[in-house]
């Protein structure tokens, strides 16, 4: 059974920083790829950020530039740097993993709140 948390999540103003931050336990967490999506309300959830057990990683245009992720396999942690933030950017945001030996093991956390308001 593993197990995700996202923290971090806030309210912030436009062109501010957040930093999300996401725990693994009862994993493997250097085999797994991570990956963190969002969903707005009425809108469909999309992928923002991945990084693989390998530290590749790739981004959602709408974010490129702005967001960074990254991971400390020693923590067992996948972060999410959001800077430049705009309102756009509200949703609640997804920690997601999917094991590298077990495509079909795939977990997600609770979700966090991001909230970019004036």
């Amino acid at each position: 059974q593993v197990q995700l948390v996202e923290s971090g999540g806030g309210l912030v103003r436009p062109g501010g920083s957040l930093r999300l931050s996401c725990v693994g336990s009862r994993i493997i967490f250097s085999i797994y790829n991570m990956g963190w999506y969002r969903q707005a309300p009425g809108k469909q959830r999309e992928l923002v950020a991945t990084i693989t057990s390998g530290r590749s990683t790739n981004y959602a245009d709408s974010v490129k530039g702005r967001f960074t992720i990254s991971r400390d396999n020693a923590k067992n942690t996948v972060y999410l740097q959001m800077d430049s933030l705009r309102p756009e950017d509200t949703a609640v945001y997804y920690c997601n993993a999917v094991s590298t030996l077990d495509r079909q093991r795939e977990s997600w956390g609770q979700g966090t709140q991001v909230t970019v308001s004036s």
